[in-house]
């Protein structure tokens, strides 16, 4: 196997993924004006289903446009030298492989983010602002984006230079030792999540006395969930869509509830959104997550360790030497299409368990309240209700919402 074989499957991986991603999208844009089902007739009235359809169809060019960017970005980095240029920048500053390594990365992450920002901001001060989401200001997105870039370089820093030490330590064992700090950090960054990283972002304040935090408290010990932190989180910092969340385990969970939601939904709405959240829990799904995103960063670790040190992999990015770093790049490429089919599997377990939560709370709950809170979610988001199904198959991680309300009233 030489770097110039490599190199033609780099292409071709990174061409036929765009294709496969382009005719996905265009299958699904073929479907934005499919009529309604008849279940779902009641979510928008003519004007706001117009303007549904407006902003589908707005995203979906915007979307094309950037993804055809970001192909002709990587494929003119590949072809023209860009990363052997980033890599004699890296070279040149200091002759330790970490610190080659981290200024290698962080030209490349940070660069590209910069390139990317403009459609990050006409996304959300053009589209988001022309159809009524946005309710960022100007000053949060760019400070988001600091704080973003900070995180990036002490976390992300931190780690590259972890896994670097421990090849240079370990050899192609190195694979066992960064699984084992991936599954610790991974643990940790679940339990601690929503103390350490979101109030860099949001205020979080628990939910305070009343009629909906009494129900809450009423279900969940109706249901046997020991429930002692229910925070509120300032979502409308940012946007007017609504969301709520589950996160932690142990003494340390937690249920999130974005203000949208609490301003969108009626108390019986929460409560059943909560019970969902809940069926998540006491279905074990949480569990069967994040063991399986430990095996699954353990399979390709060790796939990882098997070319490493293979010089190709390297070389077939246009970089002058073999390098750990240059050799990174080459294989997340190369990995892409096995993290496509895991990507798939896991959405096919995600849809299943959406049920499972759907069907946890229309048995200990009720299934009315979650019917009419998915139906008011996907109003004020401007969802797509008639997607595609090969669409759905590829990218949905929640059954489509016709389905989900046919499932509810079964």
């Amino acid at each position: 196997m030489d770097n110039t074989f490599v190199f033609y499957c780099i292409l071709f991986i990174l061409i036929a993924e765009f294709i496969l991603a382009t005719v996905m999208n265009f299958l699904n844009a073929k479907r934005f004006k499919d009529p309604i089902p008849e279940d779902l007739n009641d979510v928008y009235n003519t004007e706001e289903y117009e303007k549904s359809q407006a902003y589908k169809l707005t995203n979906y060019k915007f979307g094309v446009f950037t993804s055809i960017f970001s192909l002709v970005l990587i494929l003119f980095f590949l072809l023209f030298g860009g990363f052997a240029w980033v890599d004699n920048v890296a070279q040149n500053i200091s002759d330790n492989i970490i610190i080659q390594a981290l200024v290698f990365f962080g030209i490349i992450m940070i660069g590209s983010d910069i390139l990317n920002i403009p459609f990050t901001y006409y996304q959300t001060f053009v589209i988001e602002e022309k159809f009524g989401f946005n309710k960022t200001t100007k000053a949060t997105f760019f400070i988001d984006k600091l704080k973003q870039w900070a995180m990036t370089i002490i976390f992300g820093g931190a780690i590259l230079s972890l896994i670097i030490w421990f090849f240079q330590w370990a050899g192609t064992n190195f694979w066992l030792y960064t699984w084992a700090f991936v599954a610790i950090f991974t643990l940790f960054m679940n339990l601690f999540y929503s103390k350490l990283i979101v109030p860099l972002f949001n205020k979080q304040e628990p939910l305070e006395a009343g009629s909906l935090k009494e129900k809450i408290e009423n279900y969940a010990a109706q249901v046997g969930f020991d429930l002692q932190n229910i925070f509120v989180i300032n979502g409308s910092k940012r946007s007017t869509k609504a969301n709520a969340y589950f996160s932690g385990f142990g003494k340390e969970k937690r249920v999130t509830l974005y203000d949208t939601l609490i301003k969108d939904l009626e108390e019986e709405e929460i409560v059943a959104v909560l019970a969902h959240e809940i069926g998540h829990y006491k279905k074990k799904h949480i569990v069967f997550n994040l063991a399986t995103s430990i095996v699954l960063a353990g399979v390709m670790l060790f796939i990882l360790s098997l070319f490493i040190n293979n010089p190709e992999i390297s070389l077939a990015i246009g970089v002058d030497r073999p390098s750990f770093h240059a050799a990174l790049i080459g294989f997340g490429i190369l990995y892409s299409p096995i993290s496509e089919v895991t990507g798939l599997l896991m959405n096919h377990f995600s849809r299943k368990f959406e049920y499972q939560a759907d069907d946890y709370a229309k048995n200990t709950y009720a299934a009315l309240p979650l019917v009419t809170s998915l139906k008011k979610l996907s109003k004020n988001s401007l969802s797509n209700l008639t997607p595609h199904p090969a669409y759905v198959f590829m990218h949905y991680s929640h059954p489509p919402l016709i389905d989900r309300i046919r499932n509810l009233k079964a």
